[in-house]
């Protein structure tokens, strides 16, 4: 009796073998820095999409003309940004690009969108409460008084990105939990006709409890970027103020500096 022919194993073409990678031998930045830093790149433009796979390694450094370790050295310095990972039995995986937010006055769900990054929305509070000292002097309302609380999960591909805790006069707008995650809090104030024009904000960064980083996926005591903002409308009214929490191995804030003239 014939054994049926085994059938061919489909191997999944190099994604890099499309990014017309090289390196500079004159120059003076390293040449695993080089490598690394265009794929750095093309993770981020979305030519590496999240879940390819990596080439071999011996294969890529034949191909640039680079010893193992050089490639080795590159990879690794990726899988220490959390852009890439090494899967045992499956091989070095992209991961996601890292969120590089610039500090405007727009939404983190717009943000995400606009890199291409599929947000969700998981609504784990909402509800009225009265408004503490701190959320008083920030919303210009009198302490006690009712305020909304939302608390939500951000997620980029279904993987947590960032803890968000807003507090809004009470009776400023609809805020029923199925739109809240449909969808942007400010998406939801435009559409109820508020004109959004300012904001005072401050980042920072601490260690991450335990509740917070089970929450962002992260172990206990991990580093967050945190941040607080009071947004303004055009009439000067504050209408939102906002308590975040980010994960800093998956986001980062990137600032415009000016010489003053």
């Amino acid at each position: 009796m014939t054994e049926p022919a085994a059938k061919p194993v489909k191997r999944e073409v190099d994604p890099t073998l499309s990014l017309h990678l090289g390196v500079d031998r004159s120059s003076p930045v390293p040449l695993y820095f080089q490598l690394s830093q265009q794929l750095e790149a093309a993770i981020e433009r979305g030519a590496l999409t999240p879940g390819s796979l990596l080439g071999n390694e011996i294969e890529l450094a034949g191909r640039l003309g680079l010893s193992r370790p050089t490639v080795r050295q590159a990879i690794q310095s990726l899988v220490d940004k959390g852009l890439l990972v090494r899967r045992r039995g499956v091989g070095t995986q992209v991961v996601h690009s890292q969120v590089k937010r610039p500090l405007e006055l727009s939404s983190l769900y717009d943000d995400l969108e606009a890199a291409g990054q599929r947000p969700e929305t998981r609504v784990l509070r909402n509800v009225v409460e009265p408004a503490s000292a701190e959320t008083a002097a920030a919303l210009g309302v009198a302490e006690g008084s009712d305020v909304h609380l939302i608390e939500r999960l951000r997620l980029a591909h279904g993987e947590p990105m960032a803890y968000l805790r807003n507090r809004i006069p009470a009776g400023l707008l609809g805020l029923d939990s199925e739109r809240l995650e449909a969808t942007g809090l400010y998406r939801l104030m435009r559409a109820a006709g508020i004109t959004l024009h300012s904001a005072r904000q401050s980042v920072g960064a601490r260690a991450a409890t335990g509740e917070e980083a089970g929450l962002l996926a992260e172990p206990d005591g991990a580093p967050v970027l945190t941040m607080r903002r009071t947004t303004f409308d055009d009439t000067g009214r504050a209408v939102e103020y906002g308590s975040h929490l980010y994960r800093a191995s998956r986001y980062s804030f990137e600032f415009q500096l000016l010489v003053r003239p």
